[in-house]
């Protein structure tokens, strides 16, 4: 009985353990509804920024993105979320951070221009990866646009 409980505790702290906690956004977020998300009308400085985890990070729950963008919180993309948002051009430095037993945080230069659209940034097993893609996801319609926390 005893071991039951141990592994039952086990469990449920692996579970809570990697929750990461919202950070509230310093963006204005450009809401839209997911059938006028249309590729034509991105760029010049308007991104899409997605969480493209995969089902492993979304099973464990270590998939949620605490990203930052030129020292400002864009906040928390959890998986299959996106957000839009306006950009200057230029240079950014995104910050993100996602906990996997341990915090795993990452940084990247991006530089935005008339054809920067859509960012894909997602969790791994060691760090973060962000790849500018200017394409949708396969499964798109699947997403949805994330709410201010």
């Amino acid at each position: 009985m005893k071991f039951k409980i141990a592994i039952l505790c086990v469990v449920v702290l692996q579970m809570t353990s990697c929750a990461l906690k919202p950070t509230t956004s310093e963006y204005t977020f450009i809401k839209t509804d997911l059938e006028k998300v249309d590729l034509d009308h991105l760029g010049d400085g308007t991104v899409l920024i997605y969480n493209g985890a995969n089902m492993l990070h979304k099973m464990d729950n270590t998939a949620r993105l605490n990203i930052w963008i030129d020292g400002k919180s864009l906040g928390q993309i959890r998986p299959s979320e996106y957000v839009i948002i306006n950009l200057e051009y230029g240079k950014h430095h995104f910050k993100a951070l996602h906990i996997d037993v341990v915090n795993m945080r990452s940084e990247h230069d991006v530089e935005i221009d008339k054809n920067t659209k859509v960012i894909n940034i997602k969790p791994n097993i060691t760090s973060n990866r962000l790849i500018v893609t200017n394409e949708f996801p396969e499964t798109f319609e699947k997403f949805k646009y994330a709410e201010r926390r």
